[in-house]
């Protein structure tokens, strides 16, 4: 009875087992980016759940053909039932029907929700009573009925028929309607074609035309064909040598040299009263340099979102400016996918996301209003999720759907419970109810650890409701400066209210006691000036205050008078590499956000370096050009030049702990400042120990810079041949003890 028992417990153990749901692993990885470019793994936001082709539509079967053509013969049935030809657009109107444009075959498929065939826009009657049809169409958009006060407004689908340069109007049951022509305007390029491939209408009926061949922007027009004007031309990039060569050019020669035209867009999507633009004839090395630099400008951008008037008003506050893939190098030379993405397609999300696609990769980004990259997913392939060209993206509902333009397909792609949490944070966030938006990043953080927007998130919520020094230390999590300077800035505000009485006083106790030091260094200065006794190390440290505010009386009393000393230029010396080395240790978190630290000793040869060749290469070319210094004035001169970097530096390190990031541009203009003023006070330095002119002065601070190069490239040819020298040595050493 037990041995029966077991063997039933055994069989119904394994029947659950295998009643369990199978959880498919997605054929990419999910990823996003850390402020230093590594890709952070994180779970699926989207797993593909189906491919849906042409068979699965219904567009080859004939039975099926035959309802939508009655009356056609067998012959010319079979001629239309064929599969899509070159896909290149894909919209998904308000009902959740799918279009799809069918360029090769010159029709648009029209699918319903389930992605079932629904009907063909192809042949029509145009308003002349004469048969018409498209021809290669590239791109479609749907508006939505409408009321308007008592009335609907019904909804249009809008047609790029782009070989015939026009556009074409039809009702929602794809009836003809009208016919758009070409805009006619002066500013136009004498000669050029209208070719519409992309098209987006807003609310009143504004349409917003992206012509392959137009080089002036977005066409702006009336849906009566009147035009309005152009937005959003791209910036031109000319190097320096065709400005400079272009000047001595003439007329004939411009002509026939390359036209400075701005760079065409090749797809368009609207989002409320803003628009997305995207291009892919940006310069690649431009492209590269932006997100290298993480450039928050959109001058070499991909894509851009645009207002009414054409400005570009795109948030890039993300680690990287959104432009696709940010590991761009060629890791291997194997390596066959490198670059700059190649950005074809953009779609408006739920919540404000919107996301943009890389053909090159096949790859899918998506982001926030900030510009914070959300996920990044997709590869190159012919595995369900996988895409060999990628040449569309829409928005259905809850999944997305991406065109495959050479498997003529298009995949629909579900949202996970991760992704389904992700989007519900952000509505949260957006509807103001943060005590749940913060619940929601909690549990994102819990499936994501690395998801540097989840901090931010928690930290918008927490900043919203007032808790800024919590919002702080998520914001710090994520290296957000922006909103934590925004946070901090908050918190500065309290803490000045609270001691507003305080800071003044501060502030001009600060000023007296620089005053009065002041004061008593030139008194000092000029009391050791006429007592004609010997210096004390106190006094020789005083004079650099003298020589900082008058560098040619102040180096000739160094040199002549010996008012200053090795031992007090080493001194200051020591102070400037303390300066330094408080600078790589002391700067607030909005200069130093990853809190990278610089070791003592390399601070120390970072100073002493440069200082050292200075003066080596300075001595060797004055002793063959007449200069009547010695090794030890040039030290001493060099040393005491160091002084303006230590007042300017030790300063700018604390206020950097209370400053904001737009204000830290101030801290730069100052330090640069003591720079100049260190430069400035080496340069006259050097010509009055030596007794130069000031031409030749500027002549051996030049040579002197050259001959800093020399013996750098002479210790390094020296440092490899010494290496080469101790491998060969050590390599016969091992011989010999291998062979004994």
């Amino acid at each position: 009875m037990k041995k029966v028992t077991s063997i039933i417990a055994l069989i119904f153990a394994f029947v659950m087992i295998m009643a369990l749901p199978i959880s498919a692993s997605a054929p990419y990885q999910t990823y996003t980016y850390s402020i230093s470019g590594t890709a952070l793994y994180s779970p699926d936001a989207y797993t593909p759940a189906k491919n849906v082709d042409s068979a699965y539509m219904g567009l080859t079967d004939k039975n099926i053909m035959a309802k939508h053509y009655p009356g056609l013969s067998s012959a010319d049935l079979a001629k239309k039932a064929v599969a899509l030809g070159n896909p290149s657009d894909i919209e998904v109107d308000a009902n959740e029907n799918v279009y799809i444009a069918d360029t090769d075959n010159n029709r648009i498929v029209v699918l319903d929700r389930y992605y079932k065939l629904k009907f063909i826009i192809e042949n029509f009657v145009n308003e002349q009573g004469v048969p018409d049809s498209l021809v290669k169409p590239q791109g479609v958009f749907i508006t939505p009925d409408r009321v308007e006060g008592t009335e609907t407004v019904p909804g249009r689908i809008f047609v790029c028929d782009t070989n015939n340069n026009r556009i074409v109007t039809f009702d929602h049951d794809g009836n003809f309607m009208r016919i758009i022509p070409a805009p006619e305007s002066e500013l136009f390029d004498e000669g050029s074609v209208y070719k519409p491939v992309a098209v987006a209408v807003d609310k009143y009926d504004r349409l917003y035309v992206v012509s392959s061949t137009t080089y002036q922007g977005i066409i702006v027009m009336t849906d009566t064909g009147e035009f309005t004007g152009f937005i959003g031309a791209q910036k031109v990039s000319i190097s320096t040598w065709d400005k400079i060569w272009r000047k001595f050019q003439t007329e004939e020669q411009k002509a026939n040299s390359e036209a400075l035209v701005s760079k065409e867009f090749n797809n368009i999507a609207l989002a409320g009263e803003f628009i997305y633009v995207t291009t892919s004839s940006v310069d690649s090395g431009k492209m590269l340099s932006a997100i290298s630099s993480k450039s928050k400008s959109g001058d070499y951008a991909p894509v851009k979102m645009l207002n009414a008037a054409g400005t570009e008003i795109m948030a890039r506050n993300g680690f990287y400016p959104p432009s696709g893939e940010v590991d761009n190098a060629r890791n291997q030379p194997s390596d066959k996918i490198y670059g700059a993405s190649k950005v074809v397609d953009v779609a408006v999300g739920p919540e404000e996301t919107w996301s943009i696609i890389d053909q090159k990769r096949s790859k899918v980004f998506t982001y926030d209003t900030q510009g914070n990259l959300l996920f990044a997913f997709g590869d190159t392939g012919k595995q369900l999720g996988n895409i060999v060209k990628l040449a569309g993206i829409v928005y259905q509902g809850d999944n997305m759907l991406l065109l495959d333009q050479t498997a003529k397909s298009f995949t629909v792609y579900q949202r996970t419970e991760y992704g389904n949490i992700l989007i519900k944070a952000i509505e949260n966030q957006n509807d103001r109810l943060y005590d749940k938006a913060i619940d929601d990043w909690m549990e994102i953080l819990k499936r994501n650890s690395n998801f540097d927007a989840a901090y931010i998130g928690i930290g918008n919520a927490l900043y919203r409701s007032g808790k800024y020094e919590e919002a702080i230390e998520y914001y710090q999590a994520a290296y957000d400066t922006e909103n934590y300077s925004n946070a901090y800035q908050e918190i500065r505000k309290e803490w000045i209210s609270k001691y507003i009485i305080l800071i003044p006083i501060f502030v001009v106790a600060i000023c007296l006691g620089c005053s009065f030091f002041l004061k008593y260094a030139k008194k000092v200065n000029k009391r050791v000036a006429t007592a004609g006794q010997k210096r004390t190390y106190g006094q020789e440290l005083l004079y650099v205050f003298h020589l900082m505010f008058h560098p040619f009386d102040g180096y000739w009393d160094l040199k002549h008078e010996k008012r200053g000393s090795v031992r007090a230029g080493t001194t200051i010396l020591g102070i400037t590499i303390i300066a330094f080395y408080y600078q790589a240790i002391g700067r607030g978190y909005i200069l130093n956000p990853r809190q990278t630290y610089a070791s003592f000793f390399a601070v120390v040869l970072s100073v002493c370096v440069p200082l050292a060749l200075w003066m080596i290469a300075n001595w060797c070319l004055t002793t063959l050009f007449d200069g009547e210094g010695s090794f030890k004035d040039i030290y001493i001169a060099s040393t005491y030049s160091l002084m303006p970097l230590s007042l300017v530096i030790i300063p700018t390190t604390i206020a950097s702990n209370v400053l904001l990031s737009k204000e830290a541009d101030i801290l730069s203009v100052i330090t640069t400042i003591g720079f100049i003023w260190m430069g400035m006070l080496l340069f006259f330095g050097m010509m009055v120990t030596h007794d130069y002119s000031m031409g030749k002065g500027i002549g051996t601070t030049l040579g002197t810079l050259g001959g800093m190069i020399v013996i750098m490239f002479i210790a390094l040819l020296f440092s490899t041949l010494l290496g080469k020298l101790v491998s060969f040595v050590t390599n016969i050493v091992t011989e010999i003890q291998f062979r004994m």
